[in-house]
């Protein structure tokens, strides 16, 4: 059984759009590019779930993303997400899947800018989510945290252990 990623939107897969005022846009996933950059070889299967803002996640969509992680066949899962509301999604999924190892990662700069963490953070999530035992992590700028003891230092625009 190999490596399931939902894709669900997030910095990650932003772009600078000139179209749109010189805002940042999703127009389609990045993460089958990063595959193929990072020559990943693991079997993994891509999933778009949503290209969503994570600052407009709704429960529902929450739910959404908690119901692809029961139902998928696979039970390695990693899922792409906006780092704003990041800990409330593995919140929503760490307090109900079991028997799963899921990592969620993101960037604060999108794939397609220069000097994004994008890239990196995807390696990461991939070594961890095979390594580490069944539950819910998080995983960004080479760290790793459990679901229920992390935040997102807005400040330093990094994450951290609440204890």
């Amino acid at each position: 059984m190999g490596i399931k990623i939902f894709i669900t939107g997030g910095t990650i897969d932003k772009q600078y759009s000139t179209r749109n005022n010189g805002s940042f846009v999703f127009e389609k996933s990045h993460v089958p590019q990063m595959v193929k950059q990072a020559r990943i070889s693991a079997d993994v299967a891509l999933e778009t779930v949503m290209l969503k803002d994570s600052l407009y996640m709704t429960e529902e969509d929450r739910k959404q993303i908690l119901e692809r992680c029961e139902t998928s066949e696979e039970d390695k899962i990693i899922v792409t997400h906006g780092t704003d509301t990041m800990v409330e999604t593995a919140k929503v999924i760490g307090k109900n899947l079991k028997n799963k190892t899921v990592l969620l990662l993101g960037a604060l700069i999108p794939y397609t800018l220069g000097n994004s963490d994008a890239l990196f953070n995807l390696g990461a999530a991939m070594a961890a989510v095979q390594l580490l035992p069944h539950g819910v992590y998080i995983t960004m700028n080479g760290k790793i945290f459990t679901w229920n003891n992390v935040r997102k230092n807005k400040q330093l625009e990094e994450f951290e252990e609440l204890s």
